[in-house]
């Protein structure tokens, strides 16, 4: 496990030495400019391939109902990452990944497989047949896996569990299902136009319902599988290297069967398509959604037994734990700053928000022993950020502490006592709303520069607290 000063460097102090200019082909401009390049050079391909096939009418169609399902499913996703969120940038980036990258490696890959099988057993139909359950849900699984992949191993820091595996894959394989319904309703209408077809009865009709009422969640829910494998291994140690790997390879190998279970339904005869919908996928679709809540619940369950820590040291008021760990009493402190000090801060309350959130994750891991190697350094980082927005944020999380829990029943004496004092636990030990009760009588306000306590180890050195629901002053 890695140890290192418990210390964290002041920002304005340099460490190791001189600064050494980096190749020019590793500055973070060249890396973005190329990856914004790639993408649109892909969509770009992509939206004329589709519209070939589909005709300027027909794709106009066909992106004007694709794009309805697409806002739900990733405010669906979104809401799912509002624990611990994730920059924009990441989400961007995987939905581009779906809509242009993966889906352009996609058409050409099945188009070309699907053509050389046609040739090589002088057989179409079984060739279309064999490209739809075994090639299709094979290259598409893998091309959306690369863009999760790719976060997993650039942008691990975003990366932290089952969530963001969920979410990543989820919001990649939205842009997917995006791009692959523009080509198949486009084409549904270029049919129509063909065979005179209109109304209920036509086959953009059809095409609508099944795959934007029915099952706008098919690729997402197939993806996901892929993204808990990456979440799993994000939570596995640094030296779990063959449980890194076997992971996530398991939940793609997972998409890819159900993938490929769901394409061979319709070859199984009148219903079968019915019956895998409404016995395989509905139920499916339950599971994983219920996963995901009860992880991000688990998630809320972390950040209140792990930040108490940050309570005994100084770093944190009381109350803090318990209103961080309720989404509840996160958006009355948001609404409170927003309401009183205006919008900017109702911004800073939600930044401050989330760096506790990843520093109890970080301390989680930690004490789990799983820590990175930069895990003090990233333990100073969180914890400076939280110093600079304490003036903002301290207040509005102490209100919504105050609003969220119950009354606080008061006990009085049966007789007049000289000298009566309140105990010093217990419901009238709650402070008055308008004190800040200090974090521990012995506890000392650390400079923002240094660690909650110093000692030879970053976690171990905090004292102990009961892994329970954080503690919260105003609540009996």
């Amino acid at each position: 496990m890695a140890t290192s000063s418990p210390y964290p460097t002041h920002p304005g102090v340099p460490v190791g030495g001189g600064l050494r200019h980096a190749h020019w082909w590793r500055r973070r401009w060249v890396r973005y400019g190329a990856l914004i390049t790639l993408l649109a050079l892909s969509g770009l391909v992509i939206l004329a391939l589709v519209r070939e096939q589909t005709g300027t009418e027909g794709f106009l169609v066909g992106l004007g109902l694709a794009v309805l399902p697409v806002p739900l499913l990733i405010a669906a996703f979104r809401w799912l990452d509002r624990v611990d969120p994730g920059p924009w940038r990441n989400l961007l980036f995987a939905f581009a990944w779906g809509a242009c990258a993966a889906a352009l490696i996609a058409i050409i890959a099945n188009s070309f497989a699907t053509r050389w099988i046609a040739t090589a057993t002088a057989d179409p139909a079984s060739a279309d047949t064999l490209g739809a359950t075994v090639i299709a849900p094979v290259v598409e699984e893998s091309a959306k896996a690369a863009a999760v992949l790719l976060l997993f191993l650039f942008r691990r820091r975003d990366f932290t569990g089952i969530v963001d595996g969920v979410v990543l894959a989820g919001v990649t394989a939205t842009g997917f299902a995006f791009t692959e319904n523009i080509l198949y309703l486009g084409t549904a209408f270029g049919t129509d136009q063909l065979t005179g077809g209109s109304g209920i009865a036509s086959v953009t009709a059809a095409t609508f319902f099944v795959r934007i009422v029915m099952s706008p969640f098919a690729h997402p829910l197939f993806t996901v599988l892929t993204g808990i494998g990456f979440g799993l291994a994000a939570l596995a140690g640094q030296r779990q290297y063959l449980r890194r790997v076997l992971l996530p390879l398991s939940g793609l190998l997972l998409a890819m069967g159900m993938h490929a279970f769901w394409n061979g339904s319709a070859t199984f005869g009148d219903y079968g398509f019915l019956a895998v919908y409404g016995g395989f996928m509905v139920p499916t679709f339950g599971l994983l959604t219920w996963l995901a809540i009860w992880t991000r619940q688990r998630e809320l369950r972390t950040v209140r037994e792990e930040l108490p820590a940050y309570v005994v040291a100084g770093w944190l008021s009381p109350a803090e734990p318990f209103a961080l760990g309720s989404m509840h009493a996160r958006r009355v402190a948001r609404q409170y700053a927003g309401r009183h000090l205006g919008k900017a801060s109702a911004r800073t309350v939600a930044q401050y928000e989330a760096y506790a959130t990843s520093l109890a994750f970080l301390r989680h891991q930690g004490r789990r022993g799983r820590a990175r190697a930069d895990f003090a350094a990233r333990e100073g980082e969180l914890l400076r950020e939280l110093w600079n927005r304490r003036e903002v944020a301290r207040p509005a999380l102490e209100y919504a502490a105050r609003i969220t829990a119950p009354p606080v029943p008061v006990a009085a004496p049966y007789w007049p006592m000289q000298g009566w004092a309140a105990p010093a636990h217990g419901p009238a030990a709650a402070p008055h709303p308008g004190h800040h009760p200090h974090p521990g009588h012995q506890a000392h306000h650390p400079h923002p520069g240094q660690h909650a306590h110093p000692g030879q180890h970053p976690y171990p050195t905090y004292p102990s607290y009961p892994a329970q629901p954080a503690y919260n002053p105003y609540r009996p």
